[in-house]
């Protein structure tokens, strides 16, 4: 669960010193991160890290690929949002 301050109980273990967040991102799967891109490029807001094509090792012979950025949102939090670009075998 995602709590904003200030509203209802706060569950506050620090000062909340900006930029929030600090260590972590959210990463958010959707269909296609053109559509997002798009909107944040329309909007003007700046990413955090533009789009790559990453593969990661699921086993020892299979990796799984997403096409993925980062963008920070007004509280300092990093949001990856993702696509599956599936899976491939090793060469071995």
């Amino acid at each position: 669960m995602l709590d904003q301050a200030d509203i209802g109980r706060t569950w506050q273990t620090a000062p909340f010193d900006p930029p929030l967040g600090r260590g972590i991102n959210f990463q958010i799967s959707v269909p296609d991160v053109a559509v997002q891109l798009r909107q944040l490029r329309e909007a003007g807001w700046p990413l955090f890290m533009e789009p790559e094509e990453k593969w990661y090792r699921i086993s020892l012979s299979e990796e799984a690929g997403v096409r993925q950025f980062l963008v920070q949102d007004p509280d300092g939090y990093l949001v990856r949002l993702q696509m599956s670009l599936g899976q491939r075998t090793l060469e071995q």
